[in-house]
Formats: C-alpha cells, sequence, structure tokens
C-alpha cells in the first residue's frame, strides 16, 4: 500500500428543502473545480431517498420522511461516490449507493474536506467491471517531519 500525508482544507455547506442530494454535490464538484474531496459529515433529512442497495441492478425508491444517519463518499469533477445510511421514524435504519433523486425535507448541512494535492479519477476495473477510484498525486510534497 502506497499513501502520502496531503494537506487539507473544508468547506461546508447546507442544501435547502426539495434540493436533490447527489445533483447538488457533483455540481458543486464541477463548479469548484474540485479534484479530490471528501465527505466529512452530513446533518439532515429526506423526504425521497434513491439506493442501489448491495447485490441490486436496480435503484429502490422510498417515499417518506428519512434522517440521514451517515454520508459517506468521494467528490470529484472527474466522477464522484456516495453511499448513505437513512433511518425512517420507526429508527429502522437502511444504507446503499446514492442515486439522483435524493431530496432534501428541511436541510442537508454537509462539511467536505478538500485534498489539493490529489486528483481522483474513475477507470474501469475489469475485475469489479466498475468504475473505479483512481488516485493520482498533483504535486510531490515533502515529506512530514516530527
Amino acid at each position: 500500500m502506497n499513501m502520502t500525508p496531503v494537506p487539507m482544507m473544508a468547506i461546508a455547506l447546507r442544501l435547502l428543502p426539495q434540493q436533490d442530494l447527489k445533483t447538488e454535490l457533483d455540481a458543486l464538484a464541477i463548479a469548484q473545480n474540485l479534484e479530490a474531496a471528501c465527505i466529512f459529515t452530513c446533518v439532515g433529512s429526506l423526504t425521497r431517498a434513491v439506493l442501489r442497495l448491495a447485490g441490486q441492478s436496480e435503484p429502490t425508491t422510498y417515499d417518506g420522511r428519512f434522517e440521514i444517519v451517515s454520508l459517506v463518499g468521494l467528490l470529484s469533477r472527474h466522477g464522484s461516490h456516495y453511499h448513505m445510511a437513512i433511518a425512517d421514524d420507526t429508527g429502522r435504519t437502511l444504507g446503499g449507493h446514492v442515486l439522483s433523486g435524493c431530496q432534501i425535507y428541511t436541510t442537508a448541512e454537509i462539511v467536505l474536506g478538500i485534498l489539493p494535492h490529489a486528483r481522483f479519477g474513475r477507470e474501469l476495473d475489469p475485475a469489479t467491471g466498475y468504475r473505479e477510484l483512481a488516485i493520482e498525486p498533483l504535486e510531490p510534497l515533502d515529506p512530514p517531519t516530527g
């Protein structure tokens, strides 16, 4: 495993009612010309969740009121990948791969980490059949001291 420590910046944003979670995050990555970013945290709620569940090829849509329990993912103007867990009014929790159509109910308060010295791309992996993460350093970094 090859790892390189990189400095990071953070930005915070709030999505509003009826905005599409995935569409807005993808648009932000393009508008801000993000090469590499990650989701630190998200607090919010949805009226619709569209997820691809484990082992499924088609999306599943859930309508109701859901709390976002967890949102994780990687953002890049070259392609992003998000997973989310939501809880319903009984506390039942489910999760999966986030697809377009996840509609904000009251808010989604999100903190992103920006990695200014990396580029996240997506390349077809013949072993999985999916466009998987490809990490590229943008400039050499001095090794950490200490």
